[in-house]
């Protein structure tokens, strides 16, 4: 699982022109899974998500969860994060979990990231425009992978 976080000051997607997901500050999430990947990889990643100290402080040092701030999240699905652009130059995408098993994985981990925070999504496997004003910019990438 790869899981891109943007701290942003706020995000917000549409499909088809109209507004399905935002969040003010917090976290654009950018979501992908892999095979192998399960409940034990979401719960893991969430942790690490929601305890991620890279929140401004009253000092401006990135001292702060988001829990901290009771920041909101706008978490995207984009199976593109496990391209492989080792040969060529069209990426293949072979290593991405397929739609239905990723789809599961993704409604899971959102429904176990709203425990802890705010959580608006786009819709998977459309067409999406996502807007963003990167605070910072910080850009962090997690992965986890599943030891079978």
């Amino acid at each position: 699982m790869r899981v891109v976080v943007q701290r942003v000051k706020k995000a917000s997607v549409k499909v088809n022109s109209k507004v399905v997901g935002k969040c003010d500050y917090g976290y654009l999430l950018l979501v992908s899974f892999t095979e192998g990947d399960n409940d034990d990889v979401i719960n893991f990643l969430v942790k690490k998500i929601c305890a991620l100290r890279i929140m401004d402080d009253e000092f401006g040092v990135m001292n702060k969860s988001i829990l901290d701030i009771k920041g909101s999240i706008l978490s995207i699905s984009q199976f593109t994060l496990y391209a492989n652009c080792k040969k060529g130059n069209r990426p293949s995408y072979i290593e991405a979990l397929n739609g239905e098993k990723a789809s599961l994985l993704y409604d899971k981990f959102n429904q176990e990231l709203s425990k802890f925070l705010p959580v608006e999504t786009g819709i998977f496997g459309a067409e999406m425009e996502v807007s963003l004003i990167n605070d910072g910019p910080v850009t962090i990438l997690l992965e986890k992978e599943n030891k079978k």
